[in-house]
């Protein structure tokens, strides 16, 4: 009988929608559409759990929760507040989740190769200026796995020092760049890896090693400490020259050339002064050669060496028209100008700075143009202020004819022969006349 009760109960055409039994119960067909409405990242971070990758879960979400209180803190009219984030930006959060993923999966099995293959991914990824944050973490996480590796003689070590090095550099904090780099250094010392562009990784960190002693010396140059600078600027130079780059060697001897002229010991900075010109000719670089033969004229000039100074200008002044460097050429007669007018050989001095006006006004530039005619002008007051004290003091009826003439047509005649002076002031009179 009861089976026959059960059989003549019915079942309800629609369920009853106070049952809390039945409210509680989510159909399975319902879950996409829950994943859809659903933020990206939440659905990341959910993927990441089932499938048990809880490192590579708690990694993204420090990064995510870094970037929002750096924005936070940044305010409301900082420019990273107007940043998007990563969050927001579909393609770059799916590309941590696969990299991160893949990082945790290789480090369970102990494949650190993979690991640090994974970050270097990510770090070179990330190569936006907005996100060059993201770029830096990763670099830092590629270093601590590289030193995990102990198969490969420390060169992903020595790679990883490398970026870490250029990172520290682009943040500008130039002491830690230089551990880096010379890290880098020692464990690429006797060692023929290579780069994709087929240089050692030795030549590399040299390079680096002189770029970051570089800016070390400029902070010393700033401050006037010139012995520290040149200290500093010779280990550079030792390091362009064991990079085997000529380009680098020359720039870096011009560098040390340049300290030791400020520093006043003239003669050692013409040593590194003619070594960066002797480079820059075998490497046929017009451009350098002239700076050589300027930055050697100031040395010479320091030491009133005058007509050597002028030998020098001369060459620099040469080298620019060959090479059909206007603006290099116009600064060398500028040059030469200037130091014939602080010697007060006025009429040479005219020469160089005409030559100039005209190398200007045919290059079309303004500035150096008028800069030209300032000195021009001043040049040819000097040289006639000089002949009009001349003819002050020497009296006598021609002198007195030239200082009318000069007055009354403000032009230089002082050196024009007595003839042509005669003729002017006849034509003068005739003016006064009619």
């Amino acid at each position: 009988m009861s089976t026959a009760v059960l059989s003549r109960q019915k079942m309800p055409f629609l369920p009853d929608i106070k049952s809390s039994e039945e409210r509680s119960s989510t159909p399975e067909g319902k879950s996409p559409k829950s994943r859809y409405r659903n933020p990206l990242r939440h659905n990341v971070y959910v993927t990441m759990l089932r499938q048990g990758f809880h490192r590579s879960f708690a990694d993204l979400y420090s990064l995510m929760k870094f970037w929002n209180e750096t924005r936070q803190a940044a305010g409301p009219d900082s420019a990273l507040w107007k940043a998007r984030s990563v969050e927001e930006q579909p393609y770059k959060l799916e590309t941590l989740q696969l990299f991160l993923t893949r990082a945790e999966a290789a480090s369970r099995a102990g494949d650190h190769g993979s690991v640090y293959e994974s970050q270097l991914a990510l770090a070179r990824f990330f190569s936006h200026p907005e996100d060059k944050w993201l770029s830096h973490h990763f670099y830092q996480m590629s270093l601590v796995s590289a030193r995990k590796i102990k198969i490969d003689g420390g060169k992903k070590e020595a790679e990883a020092n490398a970026h870490i090095g250029q990172v520290y550099l682009e943040q500008g904090q130039v002491e830690l760049a230089k551990e880096h780099y010379e890290a880098f250094r020692h464990l690429a010392a006797g060692r023929t890896w290579h780069d994709g562009e087929g240089r050692t990784h030795y030549s590399r960190s040299c390079e680096g090693l002189c770029r970051v002693y570089t800016l070390l010396a400029d902070r010393a140059l700033q401050s006037q400490e010139y012995k520290t600078a040149i200290q500093i600027l010779t280990k550079a130079y030792e390091m362009a020259k064991e990079a085997g780059d000529r380009q680098i060697e020359g720039n870096a001897a011009y560098r040390v050339g340049l300290a030791y002229q400020k520093a006043g010991d003239q003669l050692t900075a013409k040593r590194f002064l003619n070594i960066y010109m002797e480079i820059s000719k075998i490497l046929s670089d017009a451009n350098n050669v002239g700076k050589a033969y300027k930055a050697i004229a100031k040395s010479l000039e320091s030491e009133d060496k005058l007509t050597e100074t002028i030998q020098s200008l001369e060459k620099f002044a040469e080298v620019s028209q060959n090479s059909d460097q206007q603006q290099n050429l116009i600064e060398a007669y500028m040059s030469l100008g200037m130091s014939f007018n602080s010697r007060g050989q006025y009429d040479q001095s005219c020469q160089y700075f005409e030559q100039a006006y005209e190398t200007a006004c045919a290059l079309e530039s303004v500035p150096l143009l008028h800069k030209a005619q300032v000195c021009l002008a001043s040049a040819r007051a000097h040289r006639m202020l000089r002949a009009y004290i001349i003819h002050v003091e020497a009296g006598g009826r021609q002198s007195v004819q030239r200082l009318i003439s000069w007055k009354e047509s403000r032009q230089d005649t002082f050196n024009e022969p007595a003839h042509e002076l005669s003729m002017l002031q006849k034509g003068q009179l005739d003016s006064y006349t009619q």
